[in-house]
């Protein structure tokens, strides 16, 4: 018992000094290349698929089809029916991941518009009268909080199907 005691009080004294190891030195150094602060996303003028990768891939995966595992909805041909019903353009702008994003009004507005051309994720989903995004658009929607995300999207897929559009985003509802 007096063994474990001693041992015990061993360590107790010894965590500082290794915590102490864990504080860097004053006048240490950066690492090479990280001399000075990143560039903000929103400063760093990326193209619109560096973008997508960087606030989007990492839930929608880099090639837009989803993950029901993860609840994530598939984007490729699909997103753009969110367009075709009231309500789901606005829903688009204020799904958490395109309003908390880290992009300016102007690259997600050019992100989104990306992702609804018909040549890119949304493919025939595109509506035929699409109108692009604008950024002062998307500085008026992404700073309304959405408070039900289920809720707003469980109402738009049950507006689309009452349109007849087919639910195809990878979800098992």
């Amino acid at each position: 018992m007096r063994h474990l005691f001693v041992m015990g009080l061993a360590l107790v004294l010894a965590a500082p000094a290794v915590y102490a190891r864990a504080i860097p030195k004053p006048n240490q150094r950066h690492a090479p290349g990280n001399e000075s602060p990143q560039t903000p996303i929103a400063q760093a003028g990326y193209s619109v698929g560096v973008n997508y990768q960087l606030q989007c891939a990492g839930c929608h995966l880099p090639d837009g089809t989803g993950s029901a595992a993860n609840d994530t909805p598939r984007l490729t041909g699909f997103v753009g029916n969110f367009l075709k019903v009231p309500g789901g353009r606005e829903f688009l702008v204020r799904v958490p991941g395109m309003s908390q994003s880290a992009l300016n009004n102007a690259q997600l507005a050019d992100l989104l518009n990306w992702l609804i051309r018909e040549d890119g994720m949304a493919g025939k989903s595109t509506p035929a009268h699409y109108q692009p995004y604008s950024a002062d658009e998307i500085a008026q929607l992404r700073h309304e909080t959405m408070l039900n995300l289920p809720g707003t999207r469980a109402e738009l897929i049950k507006a689309m199907r009452a349109q007849g559009i087919a639910i195809d985003d990878g979800m098992h509802y």
